[in-house]
């Protein structure tokens, strides 16, 4: 009350304001579909860009550049090392006609058939180096050989290692090649998209990209260049919308929690991602190509999938998310000119305007 006893009504407008403006974590409850569906949306497609980016290396050396060596070539001495201290005379491969093996520059030389190595075998100044006291293989195989390990890169097979070890250079410079793409397009591509709206359209899009870019990687022995290209592109392209959409599909008090959201929903994508590779990755006989690349090509599907139901939504509800900012107030005046007073009534401004008409608090599901 007042000094003079009489009700203060700015007291009563300040209270009723906190009410109206209080933010609670369980607000994520009245979040509309079309915030769900970019959130999982997120999940999807980052799950087909970043942690591909963990094993890329791999799958370049895989299919491009560290191929199996010819299957029908074999050492001349093939119980002995290749190359290195251990056997320091020339052990060529030789194909099945007593021919010098022809090995491709981006394959794997020849490996021996069996080692049988122990630290007596060499001085104990190189053999204190090694990871193991013995080395004993009755049928070696590529992936018995660790290149990190002296043993191997110095005294056995430095013919393979060095060339793996150039070939893994190689490979880390074509994969930058997504983020150098990411670098240049991005703000172009997001003023693009300021200009044009059509960010559900855009997101269908960057699946699409992603769904081709995999299944070329996953099916095909062509250049990695323009897959890779195409990597960035759909990079450049989700994240030039995906977050801004983010914005108006929740309403303003609550862009926060939404953002929040979402990250921990990305963030879980990326955790949960590596390990469904690893696991494809030893089910498949420790290849990338393709079960790997298959995989992350139907997670780019899913989210064309989710895409689509998206723009459905988007049109029924006024084509929010497609529409370019400057026509949002549009969309205002045509739910307003078609009777739909009451369900726009409480978003007063263009910066209050979030995706659905219909709030969530009020009606607690879409009609």
């Amino acid at each position: 009350r007042g000094g003079d006893g009489e009700d203060n009504p700015q007291d009563g407008g300040e209270t009723n304001q906190n009410k109206k403006s209080g933010v609670h974590i369980t607000d994520v409850q009245k979040f509309t579909p079309i915030f769900w569906l970019l959130t999982l949306s997120c999940l999807m497609v980052y799950g087909c860009i970043l942690p591909f980016n963990n094993v890329s290396s791999g799958i370049l050396l895989e299919r491009n550049f560290f191929t199996p060596s010819p299957t029908d070539c074999g050492l001349e001495d093939p119980d002995e090392c290749s190359a290195g201290y251990l056997h320091q005379e020339k052990n060529n491969a030789f194909d099945a006609h007593g021919d010098i093996c022809s090995i491709a520059p981006t394959q794997a030389p020849v490996l021996p058939s069996s080692v049988n190595h122990s630290v007596a075998d060499a001085d104990a100044k190189r053999s204190d180096d090694w990871e193991h006291d013995e080395y004993v293989y009755s049928s070696l195989t590529s992936k018995h050989v660790d290149c990190g390990d002296p043993f191997w890169v110095d005294g056995c097979t430095s013919d393979y290692c060095s060339k793996q070890n150039a070939a893994t250079e190689h490979a880390g410079k074509i994969m930058s090649i997504p983020f150098l793409v990411a670098a240049l397009l991005s703000p172009l591509l997001g003023h693009l998209v300021d200009r044009i709206g059509r960010r559900a359209q855009i997101i269908v899009l960057s699946s699409s990209l992603l769904v081709i870019v995999h299944l070329t990687m996953a099916l095909s022995t062509l250049s990695p260049i323009a897959p890779l290209i195409g990597q960035g592109i759909a990079y450049s392209l989700f994240s030039a919308v995906i977050w801004p959409s983010v914005s108006l599909t929740v309403p303003k008090q609550n862009t926060g929690t939404a953002f929040g959201v979402v990250t921990s929903m990305q963030n879980m994508g990326m955790s949960l991602f590596p390990l469904a590779i690893a696991a494809i990755f030893n089910s498949s006989g420790r290849r990338y190509i393709p079960n790997v690349e298959v995989f992350i090509a139907a997670c780019a599907a899913s989210g064309v999938v989710v895409g689509l139901v998206m723009n459905c939504l988007d049109s029924r509800y006024g084509n929010k998310l497609n529409a370019v900012t400057a026509k949002q107030l549009e969309v205002m005046e045509h739910f307003i000119k078609a009777g739909n007073n009451e369900e726009v009534s409480d978003l007063e401004d263009e910066d209050d305007m979030y995706y659905s008409p219909i709030h969530p608090s009020e009606e607690g599901e879409f009609s």
